[in-house]
């Protein structure tokens, strides 16, 4: 599941070897916490958070498929 995550990232940014992915098992849900560089943020959020969402409706519809849950949660 985070190798996905990781590809998908990795194709929208520019400064490759800044991107952290950090995952945290919760009680109801994996969390995954994704860090790149200040400069790439804008190209992975996207106008109006709409590819922030699409990351999001792509990587819950993988974890749907093993029954699980998952939130993605993009920081500085």
């Amino acid at each position: 599941m985070e190798e996905i995550l990781k590809t998908i990232i990795l194709n929208l940014v520019e400064e490759k070897e800044k991107v952290i992915i950090s995952s945290k098992e919760e009680e109801k849900a994996t969390l995954f916490e994704v860090k790149v560089a200040e400069n790439d943020m804008g190209k992975v959020i996207g106008k109006q958070g709409k590819i922030a969402k699409a990351i999001r409706t792509v990587m819950k519809s993988l974890a749907a498929k093993e029954h699980k849950k998952i939130v993605i949660e993009f920081v500085d």
